[in-house]
């Protein structure tokens, strides 16, 4: 017979994790799984990246015999998280398949247009806001009973440090995630009485299919400056479970945004020059609309 491992919370890890079929949420999903008696609950609009991932994640043994978490730990929700539905569906079926038990909640989906206010206008922003912002908060609102029932639990929101740092041409991808950053400070007050951590984490350029980084990859100057999915799933493993209230990835981008407080001005500076505009990247979602 195999020993459960629980969190540092002293409970079995159930979690949910949105955007979880590809980048940064299967990164998450495959670091969560390796915690023995892991279950998981991954949502995400592709079923069959999500059935392939579910797979993947096949019981395996560690190196001290004990069971990690498999297929039959793993579950799928196929959702548009825009969709009106979509969170009454996640919600049922967590009570369906662990009895309405919620340790972990990782608001990770997420998408970017690059396009320039003058360009996109408000329906830009608007279905930029829907999935960055709007989708976050009526996942958690749907969930946020079974977090406290099942409390001590956690809430990680996936930012961005541009909710930090603003760059042109993605003002309504900072926007979304500059909304979704305070409203996590927030909410992290609200809950702590309830015993429900809630963390943020604030990636840097991470390579993904969704953002592939493909100009700063493919340029000497910059490439350093990309990191993996794999970092930004240990940050998130440690803001969650460890209930690290905010981790930047990689860490030093923390000090972009601290400029942002301290030299307001430079910042505009240096953002507005022609050298930054390598910064804004394209996208996974601007190279379908172009096909």
């Amino acid at each position: 017979m195999t020993e459960q491992t629980t969190s540092p919370q002293g409970k079995p890890l159930v979690a949910v994790v949105t955007g979880a079929s590809s980048g940064i949420g299967e990164a998450t999903a495959r670091r969560l799984a390796r915690e023995p008696g892991a279950s998981l609950v991954l949502v995400a609009r592709r079923e069959e990246r999500l059935r392939t991932l579910t797979q993947s994640l096949a019981p395996a043994s560690s190196a001290d015999g004990n069971e990690r978490a498999g297929a039959g730990r793993i579950s799928w929700v196929a959702a548009d998280l825009t969709d009106e539905g979509a969170p009454e569906r996640i919600r049922a079926h967590v009570a369906e398949r662990h009895g309405g038990r919620l340790t972990l909640l990782v608001n990770n989906a997420g998408a970017s247009w690059r396009k320039q206010f003058g360009e996109g206008g408000y329906e830009n922003v608007r279905r930029t806001m829907a999935i960055n912002f709007d989708a976050q908060v009526r996942v958690t609102e749907a969930l946020l009973e079974m977090l406290r029932a099942s409390a001590p639990s956690a809430i990680v929101n996936v930012a961005s440090i541009a909710a930090r740092v603003p760059r042109k041409g993605s003002g309504a991808y900072c926007a979304s995630k500059a909304a979704l950053a305070s409203w996590s400070d927030s909410l992290a007050l609200e809950e702590r009485p309830h015993g429900v951590h809630v963390g943020l984490v604030l990636p840097g350029f991470i390579s993904t299919e969704g953002f592939p980084q493909a100009e700063l990859v493919a340029n000497r100057f910059t490439r350093w400056a990309v990191s993996t999915p794999e970092h930004a799933a240990e940050a998130i493993y440690q803001t969650g479970v460890g209930r690290r209230p905010e981790r930047s990835v990689p860490r030093p981008y923390a000090l972009a945004s601290a400029s942002r407080i301290l030299a307001p001005g430079l910042l505009r500076r240096v953002m507005g020059s022609g050298g930054a505009a390598v910064m804004t990247t394209t996208t996974g979602p601007d190279m379908a609309e172009r096909e």
